[in-house]
């Protein structure tokens, strides 16, 4: 049994998917050439004057609404003062006592709520680079609108912690705020972790692992964080308060500074900038904005019938999620739609990227696979025939309506069943003596013989039943 429990909170950088910067009309795009990015308000010269883009201001508001939050009807601006190469003014304009959004959750697949603290805008810094000993500034990324998302310390164990920044990063994705790329730094979160004896309740002293960008890094980040700390504990050394790093090289974790509190940034209010005042009727109105979120769409799809793998699967992917939901317009079973989507139209999308444009709708419309089955609920054609046309409707973007001929429409009558079940049993002694001999699988290739003979026009079910009544007869 472990000796410590875990105690983690995350403050999670998102950002936002404007087109130009928080306090300046500087684009935004990912890749430009180092410093060409930036102007005078970017890099902080004299003289020069911030003014706060609008849609930064509705893009958290949309956050906030959609991880259940409050939202401010009045907020500010302040200064975060440190000295820091990427950040030429030498102050951070961030809110401090006065954010946007606060007092919202997540909820787990537990059932566990994950409180979040607040979320509030600020700019982004530039990025340094470091390349044999030396350092060199790229001000593109300065400027960049982000909001941080604060969680109460109320993860304890890694896969809860995963599971809380899947999530996170699901709804901004569905509400349109980020693309959420952690490989290119538009989602990155800082690690709060402390250890404290099992059953206690009292807080350890944290330690902030800063920046990581990948599911992967913040595990593993994570779990030699909780070994270090446990082998100090265990030691009778104290943790100290600090900011970490990890080295992916390594695996390891290790000091950059001591960790700064709130009056170490010597925090005070934006002289340049007026408070921020939202209306009632401006959140509402971005409330009406927001799309249906994932967990109502889970909770939706699993009314279905559909197996939560299959659920998590398409609400994972909007694009996905919506060209399920046309597709199921006027079907009898979603769930079939959902098995043809996962089954087959996932084939045809291998990568994450494919997936969340659904390239296939390219080739083949919702409607056209709502056709396809209809047809298949009306009993004119098999899941056998459904599966290959398909296939060919992926590859030719036709409808079913235009690959199907009125011979495969046809039904396969019970009379005419029947006599082909009978020649199948005549033509397979030794399957018919090896399934009467008790082995049930001899059963399989008689079913094949009767779906191949009726061309994959009979009913699978309705053969075997057949087929084991012929059986028992002739014993």
């Amino acid at each position: 049994m472990a000796k410590y429990e875990m105690v983690v909170g995350l403050e999670t950088h998102v950002e936002l998917s404007t087109k130009t910067k928080i306090f300046c009309g500087c684009t935004t795009a990912f890749g430009a050439k180092p410093n060409t990015n930036c102007c005078p308000i970017c890099i902080g010269l004299p003289g020069t004057l911030p003014k706060l883009n609008r849609q930064v201001v509705h893009y958290a508001i949309k956050a906030g609404l959609a991880t259940h939050c409050n939202i401010a009807e009045d907020a500010r601006m302040d200064r975060k003062n440190y000295v820091y190469p990427d950040l030429p003014k030498a102050y951070q304009i961030s809110q401090y006592d006065k954010p946007l959004c606060y007092g919202g959750y997540i909820t787990l697949r537990s059932g566990k709520k994950i409180r979040i603290t607040r979320i509030h805008i600020e700019e982004d810094a530039g990025k340094l680079v470091h390349d044999r000993g030396d350092t060199y500034v790229d001000y593109n990324r300065g400027g960049v609108p982000l909001i941080e998302i604060v969680s109460e310390p109320d993860i304890r164990s890694i896969e809860e912690a995963r599971e809380y920044l899947e999530n996170l990063q699901l709804i901004m994705k569905y509400i349109g705020v980020s693309d959420c790329k952690m490989q290119e730094g538009s989602l990155r979160c800082d690690v709060n972790l402390s250890l404290r004896p099992v059953g206690s309740d009292e807080m350890g002293t944290r330690a902030e692992i800063k920046n990581m960008n990948s599911f992967s890094n913040m595990e593993k980040a994570m779990q030699y964080e909780y070994e270090r700390q446990a082998e100090l504990l265990d030691n009778g050394e104290a943790v100290e308060q600090e900011t970490r790093r990890f080295d992916v090289g390594s695996g390891c974790t290790e000091s950059m500074r001591g960790k700064e509190d709130a009056q170490d940034y010597r925090y005070f209010r934006e002289p340049d900038l007026v408070p921020i005042h939202t209306s009632p009727q401006t959140i509402q109105q971005l409330l009406q904005q927001l799309p249906e979120l994932p967990d109502s769409r889970t909770k939706r799809y699993l009314e279905y019938g559909i197996a939560p793998a299959d659920v998590a699967s398409l609400v994972k992917y909007q694009a996905v999620a919506r060209y399920f939901d046309e597709a199921c317009q006027g079907v009898e079973n979603p769930k079939t739609v959902s098995n043809l989507i996962v089954g087959q139209l996932f084939r045809r999308m291998p990568t994450d990227e494919e997936k969340e444009t659904c390239t296939v709708a390219e080739k083949t419309a919702p409607a056209q696979l709502r056709e396809l089955v209809q047809l298949l609920e009306s009993g004119k054609i098999r899941m056998n025939l459904a599966k290959t046309t398909l296939e060919t409707m992926l590859d030719t973007g036709k409808s079913p309506s235009q690959l199907l001929s009125a011979e495969d429409l046809s039904q396969v009558d019970d009379t005419a069943l029947t006599e082909i079940c009978r020649q199948v049993i005549a033509d397979n002694p030794g399957n018919v003596a090896d399934f009467l001999g008790g082995k049930e699988k001899a059963l399989q290739p008689l079913i094949g013989a009767v779906m191949r003979a009726t061309k994959g026009k009979a009913d699978a079910k309705t053969a075997q039943k057949l087929l084991r009544e012929l059986m028992a007869c002739a014993q």
